[in-house]
């Protein structure tokens, strides 16, 4: 066997989100054998805007071993069941992609095939009457799910959290400084290359100071510091289909209803996010740039709070796409630096968690394995390409002509991979998970019906079953859906009760 030396000290550049969710990870996996060492400037801002999360989260947090109610407090969370999606199909539509699944499957077929069927024929309701998550949503209820009621739908609960992102990285900060990680302060004036290698060597502070490194991880948002502007690793611009370029971000006071879900308003050349906090609501505004003026983007996104704003709007700019390679020699991009996707499904934060996850699945030694870096690569290719299309598939499915904007998204030629998915349901309502893609086919199913694409049929082996059989099947988990959701306590109530815990200790 050959034998092979480990590398000694892993550098991250930049903090924030993605900074600090690569440090705290780390700092648990590698359990002291490394040197941990994180470089950022209290001077430069972070995005700041990613505060929305997919039940992922959580088993990040589970592996940290963080006490949720812990987290909870700490970072101003608040409870998401799925997202809800205004005036996309046409203005005044809405409809939410919740997490989990619905109903019960039959031994032959998915239980959206019978509710296909049942409901082409105009005998059933609506897709959401059979999801706990939907139901609960409607009402602003949340509880966690009841482990010790393993055959009911309120032990199906699958959740995330809206939470404040600069109070999760300072929540994470703590964690990892506490387990080893060694933060420097100050800003990078030039990044020193090996002249054999081409690879990353050191980091030269403005102060002097200089950080080597064997393991660079660049975190360092938009400017790819490492991986774009000094490795030169190209960027895959993907605005053909999410022309996206500008956001107006703000938060105000809290106001209206404490939802445990995220909302996304479509506007007249892009969409506003609704998330509910503790302490306030962020709000903001994605827009095309060659159809709005940032202007008009403002003034719709002030024009549609829930309260009094807190601070100035802030105006950020971005391409939608990725670096063509997530790790080049010695540097793995995390976050932004990797590539940018807009928030719409809330996997950004994901997406950093994705990367983390493959680092310690490709953590390398001194001699850095091509064919691991390789795999790295390809891997990560799949997980942003992936959700590309799902993002791309809210825009192409629109019913909207009120606008240019959405004349030309809805006019768009799409991927293959993702019109091979439409035309699949399209013929008889079938839908298959790529691989490990990350939304399953019940999140595809929420998207595709709700925005209007319609099946010609339905899955010929649920005709097995006789109908007056399917109506009391149907008609049973929606009588068992309202009743779960009558006994469950509102957002309000259950997040009150964890602060009041705290309060009490």
């Amino acid at each position: 066997m050959q034998m092979q030396s480990p590398i000694r000290k892993v550098v991250i550049v930049g903090g924030g989100t993605a900074g600090w969710m690569t440090a705290a990870a780390l700092s648990k996996v590698l359990q002291g054998r490394f040197e941990l060492a994180l470089v950022e400037s209290d001077d430069i801002g972070t995005v700041g805007v990613g505060e929305a999360t997919i039940p992922m989260i959580r088993l990040f947090n589970q592996i940290l071993e963080i006490n949720e109610d812990e987290f909870v407090r700490a970072t101003k969370a608040s409870f998401k069941l799925g997202i809800e999606f205004v005036n996309w199909s046409e203005p005044g539509s809405r409809y939410i992609h919740g997490f989990g699944h619905f109903g019960r499957k039959l031994w032959t077929t998915d239980f959206h095939q019978v509710w296909l069927k049942m409901w082409l024929a105009g005998k059933a309701p609506d897709l959401e009457a059979y999801s706990i998550n939907r139901m609960a949503c409607h009402a602003d209820k949340f509880m966690r799910p009841a482990t010790d009621m393993p055959n009911s739908p309120l032990s199906e609960i699958v959740y995330a959290f809206h939470f404040d992102a600069g109070l999760y990285a300072q929540f994470l900060r703590g964690y990892a400084e506490a387990r080893g990680v060694r933060r420097t302060e100050g800003r990078i004036k030039t990044v020193d290359l090996k002249a054999d290698t081409g690879a990353v060597e050191s980091v030269t502070l403005e102060n002097g100071a200089v950080l080597r490194g064997d393991l660079f991880i660049d975190c360092s948002g938009f400017r790819s510091m490492l991986l774009g502007q000094t490795l030169g690793v190209a960027y895959e611009d993907w605005s053909e289909w999410l022309p996206m370029n500008r956001a107006v971000a703000v938060p105000c006071e809290t106001g209206g209803r404490f939802t445990p879900y995220t909302r996304a308003t479509a506007h007249g050349a892009g969409w506003q996010w609704r998330i509910p906090l503790q302490h306030r609501t962020g709000n903001g505004h994605v827009f095309c740039s060659d159809f709005m003026s940032t202007d008009e983007a403002t003034q719709i996104l002030l024009d549609n709070l829930d309260g009094d704003r807190l601070a100035e709007p802030r105006v950020l700019q971005f391409q939608t796409g990725k670096r063509a390679r997530c790790w080049d020699k010695n540097v793995i991009a995390v976050g932004l630096s990797s590539g940018f996707l807009e928030p719409l499904e809330s996997t950004s934060i994901h997406l950093i968690q994705t990367a983390i996850d493959k680092i310690i699945d490709f953590f390398p030694h001194d001699g850095f394995a091509s064919r691991d870096i390789e795999e790295f690569n390809r891997q990560m290719d799949f997980e942003f390409l992936s959700v590309r299309d799902f993002i791309i598939l809210h825009y192409k499915l629109t019913q909207r002509e009120d606008t240019p904007f959405w004349m030309s998204r809805r006019q768009m030629a799409v991927p293959q991979t993702l019109t091979d998915k439409m035309s699949l349901y399209e013929s008889s309502g079938r839908i298959f998970r790529h691989h490990t893609e990350l939304f399953t086919p019940v999140g595809w199913l929420q998207v595709m019906h709700g925005q209007g694409l319609r099946p010609r049929g339905y899955h010929p082996l649920v005709d097995i079953y006789p109908e007056d059989e399917l109506q009391r099947f149907l008609d049973g988990i929606e009588t068992v859906m309202q009743k779960c959701v009558a006994a469950m306590p509102s957002h309000r109530e259950f997040v009150d009760q964890i602060l009041v815990h705290r309060a009490a200790a």
